[in-house]
């Protein structure tokens, strides 16, 4: 194999790559390490501020990894220890690494509660904690990933941090700073998965859209690199049971601004008339169902499978007569009942200590399959064919019970998406997703062909980023919940808000023992927490403040849902925050606090 070697690094990358906080005894360390080298590059990543030079510097380093290598480095550039379509988790929060990591290191926790405590960073914590306690070995990248492995495979709290406490103690503090950013999901240096794209592009000579297409459909940011390392990125195929990420649609406040998006995509063509698709939005969750004569399954916006949740829709499912791949919402619904998405959600429960919230259903609740897509028909995919042929080919279609298609409107101007938009809401919906017939399916992204009109309704999709003790009867639960949005530019989650009020006491008690089993750094009654639970955040404005590292604050923040079906990559962004705030600063801000009573097909 290659060896992980970085070539041309600025002295200032160097420097970095480095680390300027390294002891002498790290600084100076002989062991050749592959992982050390992942992890000096994503330092030295970390302290660039220009977006080419990561990319430069990242294909630099890419070139020089093998294929193995380099599908488990770009996996890990991601944040994450397994691929995203691996639906497997590590079940190691903060309380199993925190232990490890003063047994490695053989601190007091009065002195590892002092390091964490100035940090506020489990990374940099790691590296402090470490620096010079450890004795390093060399530690390949083939054996981090056998690590994580056993490390899934170890049953129970004690079993983790003994292997891990084992680990870190054999490597250097830089090496363990990485190994713990991994494990947290948190890696912080300012590397998306887009610049990731671009950094593979780069590296091995590939067209960026092939990259993107190929990741698009595989699901696997190392598989693409893998396959555009060896000139093979055209055997990246949409293959059934094997998801895709959904095609997502851009927000816009209201039916003039979404008009105005599709006019001027069309300015080139002015000969062209403007039609538009539009359907309900429903209040549901995204589901990708997959469907061949011998077997059926169902997965989750975030590509996990949640076939057993719905084993009464899979059960349907098997009565479809064709192989099949359909996008749709599952949502909460009885003949002569209108169900509401908090009824959904008791389908949606998690059970014990775990870390997958669509574990353990136990409610009763009727759902349907609202289709509103078909990716793949009989052996073909249709990712590179309109949706006007995807869903003729849909209208073809038999469906079983408690499936049904989404009903298109064909809309022509901005005044008549406004008519349907209040069609929608009459009939309980909450918005519109406005569609161009002529484009195709793109995994993963949003683009200016698929919008979203939820403008009545002013809520966020946040990530909870720290968790506060309650007052009065609260004072032993964490009912306090600081949230953040997505700066799309850097990767950052910048707070917006904090909220308390909106969660049954079930559901505050659930949270309690999660974000325990989940601290990223404990300050005593306000807890840093690892960014993963996502909340839909109600409010009745949005405007600049300095409060906030966002530079926005909400007022009157409220929990609508505990949003279990989406993971943080999905989270609304900043810019989409700024431009309701900018919306809200021409308009006489109304009282955005109308419910939501649920679905209604």
């Amino acid at each position: 194999p290659k060896k992980a070697v970085v070539t041309d690094m600025s002295p200032a990358s160097s420097k970095a790559a480095a680390g300027t906080t390294n002891s002498a005894k790290d600084r100076q360390s002989p062991i050749d390490s592959e992982f050390r080298g992942f992890a000096e590059v994503g330092e030295a990543i970390a302290a660039m501020p220009a977006k080419l030079e990561k990319i430069r510097f990242l294909a630099n380093y890419l070139r020089t990894l093998n294929r193995d290598q380099l599908s488990i480095a770009t996996t890990y550039f991601t944040g994450r220890a397994f691929t995203q379509s691996d639906h497997r988790t590590l079940q190691v929060g903060g309380s199993i690494v925190y232990r490890a990591m003063v047994d490695a290191a053989k601190l007091s926790d009065s002195e590892f509660r002092r390091i964490a405590h100035s940090h506020g960073d489990a990374g940099k914590t790691a590296f402090e904690a470490l620096d010079g306690r450890t004795k390093p070995e060399p530690f390949s990248l083939a054996q981090s990933r056998d690590f994580f492995e056993i490390l899934h495979r170890a049953r129970g709290p004690s079993a983790k941090i003994e292997l891990l406490q084992s680990r870190l103690t054999r490597l250097s503090a830089r090496e363990g700073q990485y190994l713990v950013k991994i494990l947290t999901g948190d890696l912080r240096i300012g590397l998306r998965e887009g610049l990731l794209e671009e950094a593979i592009a780069r590296a091995f000579k590939e067209p960026l859209a092939q990259v993107k297409e190929a990741n698009m459909v595989l699901g696997d940011i190392g598989a693409t690199a893998a396959l555009a390392s060896q000139k093979q990125l055209d055997r990246a195929e949409l293959s059934i049971f094997r998801p895709i990420k959904c095609m997502l649609a851009t927000p816009e406040p209201t039916a003039e601004a979404v008009w105005e998006r599709f006019v001027n995509a069309k300015a080139s063509a002015a000969d062209t008339a403007t039609t538009v698709f539009v359907e309900d939005k429903f209040d549901g969750i995204r589901a990708q169902l997959h469907r061949s004569a011998q077997r059926v399954e169902i997965y989750s916006r975030d590509l996990r499978r949640i076939t057993d949740q719905f084993a009464d829709l899979a059960e349907q499912a098997r009565k479809f007569e064709q192989e099949l791949i359909v996008d749709g919402e599952i949502i909460a619904f009885e003949e002569g009942r209108r169900l509401t998405f908090f009824d959904l959600q008791k389908r949606l429960g998690r059970k014990g200590d775990s870390a997958d919230l669509f574990e353990g259903s136990t409610a009763n609740i009727p759902v349907a399959f609202t289709i509103f897509d078909l990716l793949w028909l009989n052996g073909h995919s249709l990712l590179k064919t309109t949706l006007r042929e995807r869903r003729e080919s849909l209208r073809t279609l038999q469906l079983p019970r408690r499936f049904q298609r989404a009903e298109v409107f064909p809309a022509r101007s901005a005044v008549e998406i406004e008519q349907i938009f209040q069609q929608a809401r009459r009939r309980l919906n909450e918005g519109l997703m406005i569609k161009d017939p002529e484009s195709f399916y793109s995994p993963g992204r949003r683009g200016m062909f698929w919008f979203k009109l939820k403008k009545e309704l002013a809520t966020l999709d946040v990530v909870v980023v720290a968790a506060e003790l309650g007052h009065g009867k609260r004072n032993n639960v964490l009912s306090d919940y600081t949230f953040a949005v997505r700066d799309e530019t850097s990767g950052e989650l910048l707070p917006i808000g904090k909220a308390y009020s909106g969660l049954t006491d079930a559901e505050i008690a659930e949270l309690t023992e999660y974000f325990k089993q989940n601290t990223i750094v404990d300050r005593g009654r306000y807890r840093e927490v690892k960014p993963d639970i996502v909340l839909e955040i109600a409010f009745n404005s949005i405007q600049p403040s300095s409060r906030h590292a966002s530079g926005l604050a909400l007022r009157f923040p409220r929990i609508k849902a505990i949003r279990r079906d989406k993971n943080v990559d999905a989270i609304d962004t900043l810019t989409y925050a700024r431009g309701l705030a900018a919306q809200q600063a021409k308009e006489v801000v109304q009282d955005s606090s109308v419910g939501r009573d649920g679905p209604q097909l």
